[in-house]
């Protein structure tokens, strides 16, 4: 892809993000894009064909801006499970703050359109993924609670992580995203470990 192709693009999701967080309630459509980024909705449709490929690539976008990877690092070279799923929670739940005005825009939308569903499905699963990995990583080290399978595990823990608890505990109950991911924390190894054990947290 040419220089200017890439730099059209990057004009595309930057307008993508901005009207989504923008306008959270409401459908964000392919010509308000073509209109944000100042080209004509035919140069839109040649990079992306299709509004649910548009809105996946978009959050995919905001993911590697904010450099998720390396914000994940310490989390995927933690020496034990317990390590990692503490770490895990740390980033994932400092996170949501940072992406909340695209996740509340996706979740306003999804019901009834389906390009949005498809997105947020993407971003969701990708959660999913990190927590399945977490959960590996306990159940290698035999720090898994026989009370779920891996895969029971792994569901706990991804909706404890839902963008929905957090909104639950920071925006109505009040809580301070310290306290809100140290709790995240105590109760993903009350959960998931098979014994009363001390704390541990990636900070």
């Amino acid at each position: 892809m040419s220089s200017s192709n890439l730099q059209t693009r990057e004009k595309i999701l930057k307008a993508a993000w901005s009207l989504l967080e923008a306008q959270p309630s409401e459908e964000v459509r392919m010509s308000d894009i073509a209109k944000a980024a100042s080209i004509s909705r035919q140069a839109l449709y040649g990079h992306f064909p299709a509004r649910a490929e548009l809105l996946i690539a978009t959050a995919r976008y905001i993911d590697e801006v904010k450099d998720v990877d390396a914000r994940l690092a310490e989390s995927r070279a933690a020496t034990n499970g317990k390590q990692r799923l503490a770490a895990y929670i740390e980033v994932w739940g400092n996170y949501i703050p940072e992406v909340h005005g695209v996740c509340r825009a996706f979740m306003a939308m999804k019901a009834t359109d389906e390009a949005a569903a498809a997105a947020w499905e993407d971003r969701m699963q990708a959660v999913r993924h990190g927590c399945e990995a977490a959960v590996k990583a306990l159940h290698q080290d035999g720090d898994l609670t026989p009370n779920y399978t891996k895969r029971q595990a792994t569901d706990v823990l991804w909706m404890l992580m839902s963008v929905e608890n957090w909104e639950r505990l920071r925006l109505e109950c009040g809580w301070s995203q310290k306290a809100y991911v140290n709790e995240m924390q105590r109760l993903a190894q009350a959960m998931l470990l098979p014994y009363p054990a001390r704390i541990w947290r990636a900070s």
